[in-house]
């Protein structure tokens, strides 16, 4: 006749030691486990993962930033000194996230990297007349897109690879390709979204959000690529201009579009190499420049350069508020940004040379000022957070900097350059320009914006 487990001490006694042990082994587990998981977290691959093993990525980090001290007085003009170059920036898409750079190439389009891409929007044109054909109302025509209308593109992260020959060597390998990794803030719903969160703290750190990657090729694909990936080209609007361009909208997924606020149809276009987009009105003529000024995906000149002097002079007179502490000189999306001048000085230069200073480089590089830059709404947006102020700082340019007769509506701050080379380098017409080159002026006069 069997016996309760109550009125068993044996049993008892055995199932008291089985719990021991399945709690020693427990313990003994987490302790193999916790550190291993620490050590090797277990989350997936990411995209740059892969290209840490061949390249490197481009920038300045964070820590290194020669803007940490934007906001001192230290960029004032200094006695005997002339004004130097303090930092520079790229934007490869056009409104994301910039990148900070020691030294770059410049090309006639501008910097090397600048603004090759932009997103995009498929428009349909509304409002359209009640008799107008059923073809004038299904025309449908891509449009760029930027931080004014979408302003989370601030929070959208371009990082730019480029081969790294060390690597390569000790892969056995050899390339010359760059890659763009575009990355922008997702979480998904339900359990994905969960363990996407925890993936993300145990791969970067407790402050991590999770992300979804894109890896995107940065050179012009060839025509048995752009074929494969399904790629097309296609019309796309910037301002006034209308260019042909490489549409990758394969490469844009649906969760970027949503992130954004994107109502329309979303694609990434890729500017083509060959269809530049001519740059007239204030920029130097062919015959003047020795080659036909051109540029990518920037607003309208080649370069874009800001004083930090100036910056700070015009931010002094800017109401603050708990939504604008500063004016982070990045609101402005500039690519040189320069120290040691008297603010607003730049708006009398027609023609500077930077020269080596303290850059390690040998060369000068000669720029044509071309004007000044009529601002738009965009400064309003933090480039840190994507938070659009309501007023500021763009009521404050419309009120004290519309100082150009060509533009009387608009408040103008930063110059627009357009490079310049020497006649001797031919068709090969690059220089370099780096942190800590000096500036001379070579011409100076007055500027006359003249609209698009």
């Amino acid at each position: 006749m069997d016996q309760s487990l109550s009125s068993n001490p044996y049993t008892l006694k055995n199932l008291n030691l089985d719990f021991s042990a399945v709690f020693l082994l427990s313990m003994t587990i987490l302790a193999f486990l916790i550190p291993v998981v620490l050590i090797l977290p277990p989350v997936g691959l990411q995209k740059s993962d892969a290209l840490l093993q061949t390249h490197t990525k481009a920038g300045v980090e964070g820590s290194k930033s020669n803007l940490k001290s934007q906001f001192s007085a230290e960029h004032a003009p200094r006695a005997g000194e002339p004004p130097k170059v303090q930092s520079l920036a790229i934007y490869p898409v056009k409104s994301c996230k910039g990148i900070e750079l020691k030294r770059s190439r410049f090309l006639p389009s501008g910097l090397q990297y600048d603004r090759l891409f932009t997103f995009a929007q498929l428009k349909s044109p509304f409002p359209v007349a009640i008799d107008a054909t059923h073809a004038a109302k299904s025309e449908h025509k891509w449009e760029f897109i930027t931080q004014r209308q979408f302003s989370k593109l601030a929070n959208v992260t371009v990082d730019l690879w480029l081969p790294d020959e060390m690597k390569l060597r000790k892969q056995s390998m050899k390339s010359t390709e760059a890659f763009l990794i575009i990355r922008f803030p997702w979480k998904s719903d339900g359990w994905r979204g969960i363990y996407s969160v925890i993936e993300a703290k145990l791969a970067r750190g407790r402050a991590a959000e999770p992300e979804i990657e894109v890896l995107i090729p940065v050179d012009f694909p060839s025509e048995a690529d752009i074929k494969e990936r399904g790629y097309t080209f296609d019309q796309v609007r910037i301002w006034r201009d209308t260019v042909t361009a490489l549409n990758m909208q394969n490469e844009v997924p649906d969760e970027l579009r949503r992130y954004l606020g994107v109502s329309n149809k979303l694609s990434l276009f890729r500017i083509d190499p060959d269809a530049l987009r001519e740059v007239h009105r204030c920029a130097p003529s062919g015959e003047e420049a020795g080659y036909q000024p051109v540029t990518g995906f920037q607003d309208a000149y080649p370069l874009h350069l800001m004083n930090l002097s100036s910056v700070q002079q015009f931010s002094s007179e800017v109401p603050k508020d708990d939504d604008l502490k500063e004016l982070n000189v990045l609101r402005f999306r500039p690519n040189i940004i320069i120290s040691g001048a008297a603010a607003y000085e730049e708006e009398t230069w027609k023609q500077i040379r930077l020269k080596p200073g303290s850059s390690g480089l040998y060369n000068d590089a000669v720029f044509h000022v071309s004007c000044r830059t009529v601002r738009c709404k965009l400064p309003n947006v933090d480039p840190n957070n994507g938070f659009r102020h309501a007023k500021e700082p763009d009521r404050s340019l419309r009120a004290k900097r519309a100082v150009d007769e060509g533009a009387p509506l608009n408040g103008c701050l930063g110059m627009q350059l357009t490079p310049l080379f020497d006649s001797s380098l031919g068709e090969d017409r690059t220089g370099w320009i780096a942190v800590g080159m000096t500036i001379e002026v070579e011409k100076t006069g007055e500027h006359l914006y003249i609209k698009q």
